[in-house]
């Protein structure tokens, strides 16, 4: 007798009218909150960039560096920062003139040139210093590090280069794509 009753409430409009309402509204609460959530991107916010200032030696955890390896990265980082900001300070102010001579009505192409030349050569500096700069963090680590930061470093390159294609898919038309060498594919 309780196993007849049990089917009559199962199979009852009560029940089953119950239950739909129950499963439309989830429906409608899951639809409304994958809704909001593609609707509402967070908030971007700005950061200052104090990465050359940071005591947190980001290499420390991925190369288990002792504590005197990371006393050592952060001062060899503190030097390199002190030795690189002039020539980052230099192209700073070069790109701004580079900026307002390119706008300009009848812009100076000579003048232009030799901009994007003191560019080039303040970059080779850097890039210069940089390799040094890595060839000095890897004289503080033991074989095995020294293969883990090549990795690391390595990653860093290859990740700069795919953040900047995937900004140029994600804005089409607003950036040439380019092939190898820095030569445009669209010519």
């Amino acid at each position: 007798m309780q196993s007849q009753s049990a089917m009559d409430f199962l199979t009852s409009k009560r029940f089953i009218t119950g239950t739909l309402v129950i499963l439309v509204v989830l429906n409608v609460t899951l639809l409304g909150m994958l809704w909001w959530q593609n609707t509402h991107k967070p908030e971007h916010r700005s950061y200052r960039i104090t990465r050359q200032y940071s005591k947190h030696v980001y290499f420390a955890r991925p190369l288990a560096l002792s504590e005197e390896q990371s006393l050592q990265f952060r001062q060899l980082r503190k030097e390199h920062f002190r030795k690189v900001m002039p020539d980052l300070q230099a192209i700073a102010a070069l790109k701004k003139d580079l900026v307002s001579e390119s706008v300009k009505e009848k812009p100076d192409t000579a003048k232009i040139a030799a901009l994007a030349g003191s560019i080039g050569a303040r970059q080779t500096v850097i890039e210069k210093e940089q390799a040094l700069h890595f060839q000095k963090l890897a004289q503080v680590c033991t074989p095995g590090q020294r293969d883990s930061l090549r990795n690391i470093l390595e990653h860093v390159a290859v990740r700069k280069l795919q953040i900047r294609e995937e900004r140029s898919k994600e804005h089409p038309g607003s950036m040439r794509e380019f092939g190898p060498a820095g030569i445009g594919k669209d010519r």
